[in-house]
């Protein structure tokens, strides 16, 4: 896969607690990117914040270190971006979904038959 200039980035804002059929919610939404056939998702692990609820989130409070806010990043052509966003309209219910604008500069796999180290 190959992707050049414009695209758009999709950011998805969760909690760590937050779940999809007794499974962590960003498992699902990774699958579910990957099953579309997306470029690439990252899950990114926030060390403090809040949403919606004005509830502060963050790894100094010890009760609440399980409900870290966590950010799920992916990035692909506009029309494979847009044809995604109706699976969020099932998985989230609660939490942020925003699109920006994005030039890709560079997107390298790794060649065919060259293992991971």
């Amino acid at each position: 896969m190959r992707i050049e200039g414009p695209a758009l980035r999709l950011t998805i804002f969760v909690g760590e607690s937050d779940q999809w059929h007794r499974r962590p919610l960003y498992h699902e939404v990774v699958a579910r990117a990957h099953a579309a056939g997306l470029a690439g998702a990252s899950v990114l692990r926030g060390i403090e914040g809040y949403g919606a609820s004005s509830r502060i989130h963050t790894t100094r409070i010890l009760s609440l270190s399980g409900d870290l806010p966590l950010a799920i990043v992916i990035v692909d052509v506009e029309h494979k971006i847009r044809d995604f966003l109706p699976q969020l309209d099932e998985l989230i219910t609660e939490g942020l979904v925003i699109i920006d604008p994005v030039e890709v500069v560079r997107y390298v796999g790794r060649p065919a038959g060259r293992e991971e180290r």
